[in-house]
């Protein structure tokens, strides 16, 4: 197999002119290819104003080899035309993952209103499994057919190690009730990168739940698939219990040890329960599909009375994602109390690998090329009050804000 080469991507040798020193009054332009490039001397990464999105990640593996390691195109115009739009790296809003029905309730207070109460039902655009009698789809995905991932957010500040994008979401927008401001703050140093979304509701009552929709693959896509990544999530004791189109049922399940859900007790490979033919696989992830599209609960994790409970401890790695390939190791730190996991199941193989990926064979993402982590709250959990998740969700004006914070820290694991 013939490998391509990244000479020019060498980790913290990048040359940005639009990150040079100017006036704190003007924002620098991105690149030629609309990137805004952010480093430090192991990691370079670059983000577009679309979608707020990270749209490469470079650092060197345990050979000194520079690998690109997340999903996207080579251009940011490149974004706004792919119709299949896979949400690469994006901050999917204003509510991530799934809404039931394409609707919800709110109640006049945040503990699900009292009896005398008035509740209001609001309908949302839907965007996902069109049927003869709802041709738009029969649910509501990532925040609709124009959430805030279809938007170019406007960038507020950027220097060499960070970059903060804000969107101002009107009321009524896709349907949500009220206008949202948001501020987005990506920063890096050393081997870390941290991420800050902060979202405001102003006028109005309404729900809010962010995330991160980055496409990992460790190796840069240089093998045939990303089964082989191996992935532990030390506290997802449970999961989301969802239908044949991923709509939470409101049940919530065990992840059983030795089960194809178990990423708790040990580190494992994604494609073991590929590789052995273990029940329950197929299905997993929806009808008619092999795999994980799934919403993890870190219900294993110290109660936030516990002296333990600052996300940011080594003792609260959330999840870790390592490659035997090319020794890149990622953990996954952050404040958020659910963790999706995709193993990209739809994947078709005709959606092209960046200039700096793959090999000269390998240039398309396969089936199960890569791995999506989605750091979040309880998905839908708006429509399931029985959950007491409502305080994370549904956020009013003069109120706390929506808050996710979370660190992403790499490393290279020896031979």
């Amino acid at each position: 197999m013939k490998m391509r080469l990244h000479a020019l991507f060498l980790p913290g040798t990048l040359s940005l002119a639009a990150a040079a020193t100017t006036s704190s009054s003007k924002i620098p332009s991105p690149d030629a290819n609309g990137k805004y490039w952010l480093n430090t001397t192991h990691l370079s990464l670059a983000f577009i104003p679309y979608g707020a999105s990270i749209t490469n990640l470079i650092l060197a593996d345990r050979h000194g080899k520079p690998l690109d390691i997340v999903a996207g195109y080579d251009n940011a115009t490149a974004y706004t035309l792919d119709t299949a739009h896979p949400h690469f790296g994006s901050v999917p809003g204003r509510y991530a993952n799934r809404i039931r029905n394409s609707s919800f309730t709110l109640f006049p207070d945040l503990e699900g209103g009292e009896e005398g109460e008035e509740a209001i039902t609001y309908h949302v655009t839907p965007n996902e499994n069109p049927t003869p009698s709802h041709p738009q789809g029969v649910d509501t995905l990532h925040g609709g057919p124009d959430g805030w991932d279809y938007r170019n957010f406007s960038v507020i500040a950027y220097t060499n190690s960070s970059i903060t994008f804000s969107i101002v979401d009107p009321d009524g927008k896709e349907g949500f009730p009220g206008e949202v401001i948001s501020y987005i703050t990506y920063t890096v140093s050393g081997n870390k990168w941290d991420i800050n979304m902060v979202a405001i509701a102003t006028t109005k009552k309404t729900p809010i739940m962010l995330s991160s929709h980055t496409y990992w693959n460790l190796d840069g896509f240089e093998l045939e698939d990303a089964l082989g990544h191996e992935l532990w999530m030390p506290f997802a004791g449970m999961r989301v219990a969802v239908d044949g189109i991923l709509i939470p049922t409101g049940d919530l399940q065990n992840n059983e040890r030795g089960g194809v859900n178990d990423f708790w007790s040990r580190p494992k490979k994604i494609g073991e329960s590929f590789e052995k033919g273990e029940k329950g696989l197929e299905g997993n992830c929806g009808t008619n599909c092999t795999g994980y599209d799934n919403c993890y609960l870190n219900t294993l994790r110290s109660s936030p009375s516990s002296s333990a409970s600052d996300w940011r401890q080594p003792s609260q790695m959330i999840a870790r994602l390592s490659s035997p390939h090319s020794g890149i190791k990622l953990e996954v730190y952050s404040d958020q109390d659910a963790f999706q996991m995709y193993s990209c199941n739809q994947q078709k193989g005709d959606v092209p690998l960046k200039w700096t990926q793959g090999t000269d064979e390998r240039r398309t993402i396969p089936k199960y090329g890569c791995v999506v982590l989605e750091v979040q709250d309880w998905i839908d959990g708006i429509n399931h009050p029985e959950w007491g998740r409502t305080k994370k969700q549904v956020f009013v004006p003069g109120g706390d804000p929506y808050v996710l914070q979370a660190s992403y820290v790499f490393g290279v694991v020896d031979e």
